[in-house]
C-alpha cells in the first residue's frame, strides 16, 4: 500500500526516517503549508482530497512555490504560471521543463510525516 503523495514509481524500499510536520486539520482543502525539514524547505499540500509534499522551488525560475495557485492536483509558480502534478513533480506546461522534488508523507493519526 502506497503512503499518501508517494509517487507510483518508487521500485526499491529503503528504511524511511519520517518527521512530523504538520496536523491533517490545520490545512484547508486547496492550501498550502510551508515547513522545514532537515533545512530543506518544503510545501505540504492539500489538493483533491489528499496530502502530498514537494520542495517548495520551481525548477525553472528557482522561485518559492508557497504562493502559488494550488488546484485538481497541481500547483502553479507564482513567477511564470508553470504548473507541476503534486503526485509526480513532473512540469505539466512550459516554461518548467524539469520536474520538482517529492516527498514521501503519511498520516498518524491527524499527524503529518514527511520522509526527506
Amino acid at each position: 500500500m502506497r503512503e499518501h503523495g508517494e509517487a507510483a514509481q518508487v521500485t526499491e524500499m529503503t528504511e524511511l526516517s519520517f518527521t512530523a510536520v504538520a496536523t491533517a486539520s490545520e490545512i484547508a482543502p486547496e492550501t498550502a503549508k510551508e515547513v522545514k525539514v532537515n533545512g530543506r524547505s518544503i510545501l505540504i499540500c492539500h489538493s483533491d482530497g489528499r496530502f502530498f509534499a514537494v520542495e517548495n522551488r520551481c525548477s525553472h525560475a528557482e522561485e518559492p512555490l508557497a504562493c502559488g495557485r494550488l488546484k485538481r492536483g497541481w500547483l502553479s509558480c507564482p513567477a511564470h504560471g508553470a504548473r507541476f502534478d503534486l503526485e509526480t513533480g513532473e512540469p505539466l506546461n512550459p516554461p518548467a521543463t524539469e520536474p520538482i522534488a517529492t516527498f514521501v508523507i503519511r498520516i498518524n493519526g491527524d499527524v503529518i510525516e514527511v520522509a526527506a
